[in-house]
């Protein structure tokens, strides 16, 4: 938080001030007004900042004010490992999760605590593009909480792209042979999978898997999903497919189980 200069208002004047402002312009007006009956300066830099809360409190009754801003970034939506820095593409997808928490009062409360590990694009069937979104594990059920509203939104800001989120998992390498050390079977190749898998078709459940043979050995399965959940995942079963298959190196088609009528 940046402390600003403090300026010389009587508290019989004013005795507390609190509100949000979406530019800098827009700070500047309100700090204007006749009511403050004072000229402040923030130092704001020639582009404003996309956000910016500013405070007023006072340290007793006889002090003068204390002008405090804060300014938020879409910065604190993306937590990528090691510290790296992310993409352009990345900070695009971090950018439009900021925003949504700011502008969407439906989100607004749910996104105040999430954030992203990353985000790619995987080329799809017929020249589009997905977008896959990776999400703290530990933060995976809050996300899926507001999933179908959060997609639903990204996608709009992202025209024309599926978006599908994935909980980071990390794979670990079985222990040398002789080794006391044991491996959590959640963080086996094939554990990891499903569990990929399951959050690949979110927010549809996985009724039932099949797998087919073919002449020249390889396999292809076949993932069936509930139909309860059709309207909102029909339309990119073949983004299923791409993201799965360039997550996992395993080909699977997503299908509905046939009904009887």
């Amino acid at each position: 938080m940046l402390m600003a200069e403090q300026v010389g208002l009587s508290l019989a004047s004013l005795a507390s001030l609190s509100f949000i402002c979406r530019s800098a312009n827009e700070v500047a007006h309100t700090l204007a007004l006749d009511a403050l009956q004072s000229h402040v300066s923030l130092g704001f830099s020639s582009v404003p900042p996309p956000h910016v809360e500013v405070k007023i409190s006072f340290e007793s009754p006889d002090s003068s004010p204390v002008w405090f801003v804060k300014m938020f970034t879409s910065s604190k939506k993306i937590s990528k490992d090691k510290g790296a820095e992310p993409t352009e593409f990345e900070e695009s997808v971090a950018q439009a999760i900021f925003d949504l928490e700011n502008t969407n009062q439906e989100l607004k409360s749910e996104l105040k605590d999430l954030y992203i590990n990353s985000a790619v694009q995987v080329d799809v069937a017929g020249n589009r593009k997905a977008v896959v979104v990776h999400v703290p594990y530990r933060l995976r059920k809050a996300y899926r909480k507001i999933h179908v509203r959060l997609v639903r939104e990204l996608e709009k800001k992202f025209s024309g792209k599926d978006v599908i989120l994935i909980a980071t998992r990390r794979i670990v390498r079985p222990p040398k042979k002789g080794s006391a050390a044991q491996r959590p079977r959640t963080r086996t190749l094939t554990a990891v999978h499903e569990a990929m898998l399951e959050d690949v078709v979110a927010p549809a459940e996985i009724v039932g898997k099949r797998t087919r043979y073919r002449l020249d050995g390889s396999k292809i399965m076949k993932v069936f999903l509930d139909p309860k959940e059709r309207n909102n995942t029909e339309y990119k079963l073949e983004s299923f497919s791409a993201v799965y298959r360039k997550l996992s190196g395993k080909d699977v088609v997503f299908e509905y189980p046939i009904t009887e009528a």
